[in-house]
């Protein structure tokens, strides 16, 4: 697997104030017994393991694991426990998180859904199906869906700033209240120069991939949400997924708690009220199609199936365009960002397919790798500064491969779905 640092992570707005936050435990806590649920053959005990470590090393408090081969789910696993309304639960393989950016996987397959059905060609600028004036930089026409899905439609944070995480901004330079929402992002961002010319080079965008959720909802006539859930998961018999909500008073049924030691002033409203990071220091709302879903890991590897063969949710040719590599060609490393996922030759005949996601609160990891094996790992906090990173989680889970002598052949999906 290529190394994470490939993948940037979501970056958070300034005014952050270091705190133990909502549920954050004292260090001493990562020595106490870790509460497990969920199924775990003794063949995949090396996974198991691997995240146990990687978890108390963190002191991490919610988590899963989920191990799937050749269309089998063989592992799910909860770890640890959360309390709501003064009720402590156990993790369930089933249990909601926050994924982030592994939602861009679902966005990416819904526009390829609606060109296959004939509702939308992939070369369509942007500005054509939103509206949106190129008055500020008529470079803007240039920015086809193609360049929205794989990152080269021209903004670049590292140059100027992700929109997504800078309500107080935006507001103040369009006079307009807290909170904000998809409109006033985009009415401000237009109204900015591009960083870079359109297709001339990658650059991680989570505005693009909000904009491709504002053309999912405009070209089905049905909400980004509804048609997601209705055209690509309900194929595939996966009920659970759904956008995430931002305040920990409007959590779903079985949605873990999330964790940070940062404080932030609320952007839901003016107030300037100072909230816990994961609840109200960014809205849920607006972080939709580029990272809003919430799903369990026994979901997201049973989404990756359906991206190894021609189904009933995409065509031969679709997956084909979801994997192909962009205009600009791939990275010194070798790999690429096709519709939603990070690619590479596997070297073996076929192609390793993965993505992280990142936000105040979570942290998760979805692979596709050789031989048919697929993996999902998700926590309720990231790394903050002066904690552990969390990319390593990547070679961990690759190197437990190597501890498999024989794979089990019991299949967990009928248990879970």
């Amino acid at each position: 697997m290529a190394s994470l640092s490939r993948r940037r992570l979501f970056q958070a707005s300034a005014g952050m104030v270091p705190v133990l936050a909502l549920g954050a435990r004292p260090a001493e806590a990562a020595s106490a017994a870790l509460v497990t649920t969920g199924v775990v053959p003794s063949q995949l005990a090396g996974f198991d393991a691997a995240v146990k470590k990687y978890i108390q090393e963190r002191n991490i408090t919610c988590a899963q694991l989920a191990v799937a081969r050749k269309g089998k789910i063989l592992l799910a696993r909860g770890y640890g426990t959360y309390t709501r309304n003064g009720v402590a639960t156990k993790v369930q393989p089933t249990s909601l998180f926050r994924v982030a950016s592994l939602s861009k996987s679902l966005t990416g397959a819904a526009i390829a859904r609606l060109a296959q059905d004939g509702k939308l060609t992939l070369g369509t600028p942007v500005t054509k199906l939103l509206g949106l004036s190129a008055t500020a930089d008529p470079r803007l026409a240039n920015v086809t869906l193609w360049r929205l899905l794989q990152h080269t439609g021209g903004w670049d944070s590292a140059v100027s700033f992700d929109p997504l995480w800078y309500d107080y901004a935006i507001s103040a330079a369009l006079d307009a209240p807290l909170p904000i929402g998809h409109d006033d992002i985009m009415e401000f961002t237009t109204g900015r120069k591009l960083d870079f010319a359109p297709g001339s080079r990658y650059a991680y965008s989570n505005y693009g991939y909000m904009l491709l959720g504002r053309i999912i909802a405009k070209v089905s006539g049905q909400s980004y949400e509804s048609y997601i859930q209705q055209k690509l998961l309900a194929p595939l018999k996966i009920t659970r997924p759904r956008l995430g909500r931002s305040l920990a008073a409007q959590a779903f049924p079985g949605e873990v708690t999330y964790e940070s030691k940062y404080t932030r002033k609320t952007v839901l409203g003016g107030d300037g009220t100072i909230v816990p990071f994961p609840y109200g220091g960014f809205n849920m709302a607006n972080q939709d199609a580029n990272g809003g879903w919430l799903a369990s890991a026994v979901d997201l590897v049973k989404w990756g199936f359906m991206f190894d063969a021609a189904g009933p949710v995409l065509n031969s040719t679709s997956l084909s365009r979801v994997f192909a590599k962009p205009e600009t060609g791939v990275t010194s490393g070798g790999s690429w960002y096709g519709f939603g996922w990070h690619v590479r030759n596997n070297n073996v005949g076929g192609l390793n397919t993965w993505h992280t996601g990142s936000m105040p609160g979570t942290f998760s990891f979805l692979a596709r790798v050789q031989n048919g094996v697929s993996y999902c790992a998700i926590f309720n906090r990231r790394a903050e500064e002066g904690t552990p990173e969390f990319d390593s989680i990547d070679p961990l889970l690759g190197k437990a491969i190597g501890t498999v002598t024989s794979w089990p052949t019991t299949d967990l999906t009928p248990r879970y779905f």
